[in-house]
C-alpha cells in the first residue's frame, strides 16, 4: 500500500485538483491536464493521487537534474514504498554512426555510470516482484531495454533444500552475465569461499550469500536477475543466432546485387564475429542491436521498454509536459534517421533498425493513464480534460505586469533596481543574447550595482554558486536568457524585467513568457515590466493568462479572507566543501586530483549529476594545466 507522509494537508487548489484528478482516473478518462501554476505544490497533489489510486507510477521529466528532485521529494513523501530513479546510464555518450561525406565510422562509446546503472536494474526487478513502486525516470524512459518476460525468466530461482552441483551454480551465474572476480568486489560480480558463493548483485542492494552443503543449498530462498538487460535463455539464443544468420544471408545478397563489394564484406566480418560472441558467452558488443532477434519480434513491432515493465492499470505522469512531449516525439525519428545510414552502408543489419525509442503513438497506446503536468501545456494537452490547481497554498498572487517603451529602457530598468535594492530585495533581467546579458551587466556595475549574468558559458559548477550568492545578497540582479524559466526558486525576487519583449521567436513565445514571469510568483510584491514599442500576440495571450489567473487568486483570498504569506526557502551551502575547505576554482587553495574524485563519486551518489560532471571537468582542468607546469 503507498503511504503518504507529510506535515502538510492539501490546501488551496490543492484538494478539489485531487478530486478531479482522481474522478477521472476512475471513471475511465485515458489523458488529462494538471495545469498548475509556480509554488501550486503540483508535486504534493500527484503525491496525493498516487496514495488514493493506489496503483504504480511513472514519472517522466525532461531532463536528469529535475528528475533527480523529483525522485527526492518522492522518497520523501512515500519513505515505506519503492521509489525508485531511472534514466540514461552514461556519464558520457557517443553513439554509432557513420558520415558517408569523409567515409568517417564513429565507433559507440560510452561510459557507464555504475551508480545509475544499479538503480536502473533495482527499479525494473522492483517493478517485477512488488505493487508499490513510483519510478521517476527522464525521456530515456522509452528507448528498447529489452524484454520483461526474458528478464524475468532467465533469472535464477533458488530455493533452501535445492539440489544443484557447485560448478552448474557458478556457470548459471556466468550465463546471467556475472563475472567472477575474487579480488575486485563489485556489483554484478561474484566470488567463491569453499562452500560459500558471495554475489554482489547488480542493484547494489548488498551481498547475497548462498551457502552449500556438498550439492545442497542451505541459505534462504533468493532470486538473481540478469547483470544485463540483454541476456535472454540459452534456447532461445540458439533460435535467435540461426536467425541472424538468415537474415545476413538475404542481406549480403542485396548488397552483392548492387555491387557493394565494400559494404559485403564489412557486414559479413562484423556479423559473423557478434554471432560467435554470442554462441560462447551469449552476450556481444552492440547485442542490442539484434534485440528484435532476441526477443521474436516481427519487423517494425515496437520494442520493450521501461512501459512494458508496469503492470496496464499503472498512473502515468508526464511533468513540465510542454517541455518532455517535443522529446517524446522526436526521438524515434533522430535514431531512425542514423540508423539507416549504418544499414545502408554495412555497419549494421537492415533488423538494427528496430532497436529504437518508441514512436509517440506506441508510447501513447503503453500510457493509457496519463496525466499532463505543467504551468504551460501546449496545443496538445489542452485537448484533453483540464484540471487547474492556480490557487496557491500561500496565498500567493501572479505578479503583476506593465508594459513600457524601449527608449532609455536601461535608465528606467536602474530606477527599478534601486527602489528594490533599498528593499533588499532581488531583480532578474532577461535578454535575448548572451553578449546582451553580458553587456547590461557591466553597465550596472558601472552604475554601482551588484549584478551578475547568467547564460551557458558560465560552466555548471559555478551556477548553483551564483544563484546562492544572488539570493543571499551578494548581487542585486542576475542577468540572463532562458535559463531564468524552469526550475528557479528565487522567493526573494520581486521584479522580473523582459527587454526585448516584442521580438517574436522561441525565447519570447506565449508559453516561454509565462514561464519567465512566473519567476516573480513567490514574493508577494512580485511585479513584471516587459519593455516593448508594440503589444505582440504572444505578449497579450501571456498577459490575458496571467490577468486571468490572477483574478481567481484575487477572488479566492476576498471569498476565504486570506493574506497572502512570503515563501521561505532555505538557502543551501555551496560551493564544494572538502575537509573544511573551499575548492578554489583557479586552482588557489586546493588542486588535490583525489579529493576531487571523492567529491564527484559523491555527487553521483546524491544524483547530482550536474554537479559530477563539472567536477570531473574541473580534473581534466587542473590535469592540463599540472602537463603545462
Amino acid at each position: 500500500m503507498f503511504k503518504l507522509y507529510s506535515k502538510f494537508k492539501p490546501k488551496g487548489d490543492q484538494p478539489q485538483a485531487i478530486e478531479k484528478l482522481v474522478k477521472n482516473l476512475k471513471t475511465g478518462v485515458p489523458r488529462q491536464v494538471l495545469l498548475g501554476v509556480t509554488g501550486s505544490g503540483k508535486t504534493f497533489t500527484m503525491a496525493n493521487v498516487i496514495e488514493k489510486i493506489q496503483k504504480p507510477a511513472l514519472i517522466i521529466s525532461h531532463n536528469k537534474t529535475l528528475a533527480a528532485q523529483l525522485y527526492q521529494e518522492f522518497k520523501d513523501f512515500f519513505p515505506n514504498n519503492a521509489i525508485h530513479y531511472f534514466v540514461s546510464y552514461y556519464d558520457y555518450y557517443q553513439p554509432e554512426a557513420y558520415i558517408p561525406q569523409t567515409d568517417t565510422y564513429i565507433e559507440k562509446d560510452a561510459k557507464i555510470n555504475e551508480e545509475l546503472d544499479k538503480m536502473r536494474h533495482a527499479a525494473t526487478q522492483d517493478l517485477l516482484t512488488r505493487r508499490d513502486v513510483i519510478v521517476v525516470a527522464s525521456v530515456s524512459c522509452i528507448y528498447n531495454i529489452g524484454s520483461p518476460e526474458n528478464y524475468q525468466n532467465v533469472s535464477l530461482e533458488l530455493r533452501q533444500g535445492q539440489k544443484i552441483k557447485r560448478s552448474d551454480l557458478i556457470a548459471r551465474l556466468i550465463s546471467l552475465q556475472y563475472q567472477r572476480n575474487d579480488i575486485e568486489f563489485k556489483p554484478g560480480t561474484f566470488r567463491v569461499r569453499g562452500d560459500i558463493i558471495e554475489v554482489r548483485l547488480v542493484t547494489g542492494q548488498g551481498v547475497l550469500k548462498i551457502e552449500m552443503d556438498g550439492d545442497q543449498i542451505t541459505s534462504p530462498d533468493c532470486r538473481i536477475f540478469p547483470a544485463h538487460f540483454w541476456v535472454a535463455p540459452q534456447d532461445k539464443i540458439a533460435i535467435a543466432i540461426e536467425n541472424i544468420k538468415l537474415e545476413l544471408q538475404e542481406r549480403l545478397r542485396e548488397l552483392k546485387k548492387q555491387k557493394k563489394l565494400l559494404e559485403t564484406q564489412r557486414l559479413e566480418q562484423r556479423t559473423n564475429y557478434d554471432i560467435e560472441m554470442l554462441k560462447e558467452t551469449g552476450y556481444c558488443h552492440g547485442i542490442e542491436n539484434y534485440s528484435s532477434h532476441l526477443e521474436f519480434r516481427k519487423p517494425g513491432q515496437a520494442p520493450y521498454a521501461l512501459t512494458e515493465y508496469f503492470p496496464k492499470d499503472s498512473l502515468v505522469f508526464v511533468d513540465e509536459s510542454h517541455m518532455t512531449l517535443p522529446q517524446l516525439h522526436a526521438m524515434a525519428v533522430q535514431d531512425r534517421a542514423r540508423k539507416d545510414t549504418l544499414i545502408k552502408y554495412g555497419f549494421r543489419l537492415p533488423s538494427a533498425i528496430d532497436n529504437r525509442p518508441l514512436k509517440f503513438s506506441e508510447f501513447e497506446e503503453r500510457t493509457p493513464r496519463t496525466i499532463y503536468v505543467s504551468a504551460t501545456p501546449g496545443s496538445y494537452e489542452k485537448s484533453n480534460p483540464i484540471v487547474e490547481q492556480l490557487i496557491r497554498p500561500t496565498g500567493l498572487l501572479e505578479p503583476s505586469i506593465e508594459i513600457r517603451p524601449t527608449k532609455n529602457q536601461i535608465k528606467d530598468l536602474i530606477c527599478e533596481i534601486k527602489k528594490r535594492r533599498e528593499k533588499k530585495q532581488r531583480v532578474l533581467v532577461v535578454t535575448l543574447t548572451k553578449r546582451l546579458a553580458e553587456a547590461v551587466s557591466d553597465y550596472l556595475a558601472q552604475e554601482k550595482i551588484n549584478a551578475q549574468w547568467l547564460h551557458s558559458e558560465i560552466k555548471t559548477l559555478e551556477r548553483p554558486k551564483i544563484i546562492k550568492d544572488f539570493r543571499e545578497g551578494k548581487y542585486d540582479v542576475l542577468v540572463g536568457i532562458n535559463l531564468l524559466r524552469e526550475g528557479l526558486d528565487l522567493p526573494e525576487v520581486t521584479l522580473v524585467a523582459i527587454l526585448d519583449a516584442d521580438k517574436e521567436g522561441f525565447l519570447r513565445n506565449e508559453t516561454t513568457l509565462i514561464q519567465t514571469m512566473g519567476r516573480a510568483a513567490r514574493h508577494k510584491d512580485g511585479h513584471i515590466i516587459m519593455y516593448a514599442d508594440k503589444e505582440t500576440y504572444s505578449m497579450k495571450s501571456a498577459i490575458k493568462e496571467i490577468l486571468r489567473r490572477r483574478k481567481i487568486q484575487q477572488d479566492y483570498n476576498k471569498k476565504y479572507n486570506i493574506a497572502p504569506s512570503q515563501v521561505f526557502t532555505e538557502i543551501k551551502d555551496w560551493p564544494f566543501m572538502c575537509k573544511n575547505k573551499e575548492i578554489n576554482y583557479e586552482f588557489g587553495v586546493i588542486n588535490d586530483i583525489k579529493i576531487l574524485k571523492e567529491e564527484m563519486a559523491t555527487a553521483a551518489r546524491n544524483l547530482d549529476f550536474e554537479r559530477a560532471s563539472a567536477v570531473r571537468d574541473l580534473i581534466l582542468k587542473i590535469k592540463d594545466a599540472k602537463k603545462v607546469i
